[in-house]
């Protein structure tokens, strides 16, 4: 039942990738999938997690490419750039040349004081400042909430 039913929402709603107005009005993504919050729409926890999960992956895979050297640096050190790249993109993080720079060659209090001469930095002070004292430190405790 699941299956046909399925097949039958797929033919009558279609397939939109992005957030649109239905013919009523109401923000709708997907397959007809109702995320207003007028009429009660939305998305569960788990399926932002989950959501989450995706987006995690394909920036790292991008970051694969865009630096094949970010694997190496210690887990925190990839976390604040895997943060940086969710919050502006990967095209924006590596925008960040002499951050970079410093990072790859492991000068870390020169990478912190970079991101913190940024616009980002600037537009997002709480949270690129413990971005910025991660980076330069390598710990954790300062990334947690």
């Amino acid at each position: 039942m699941k299956t046909l039913l399925a097949r039958l929402l797929v033919k009558e709603e279609g397939y939109v990738s992005w957030g649109y107005l239905d013919h009523l009005g109401y923000l709708t993504i997907g397959i007809g999938r109702l995320i207003d919050k007028r009429k009660g729409g939305g998305i569960s926890e788990d399926e932002a997690i989950y959501l989450l999960a995706n987006d995690i992956d394909k920036i790292a895979a991008k970051l694969d490419i865009a630096l094949p050297w970010w694997k190496k640096l210690d887990v925190v050190r990839q976390v604040v750039l895997m943060s940086m790249a969710f919050q502006m993109g990967v095209g924006g993080l590596v925008s960040f040349t002499r951050t970079l720079k410093a990072v790859e060659e492991g000068r870390y209090a020169d990478a912190g004081t970079s991101m913190r001469k940024s616009l980002w930095y600037r537009q997002t002070p709480a949270r690129a400042e413990r971005l910025a004292r991660a980076m330069e430190s390598g710990l954790a405790s300062g990334l947690e909430l």
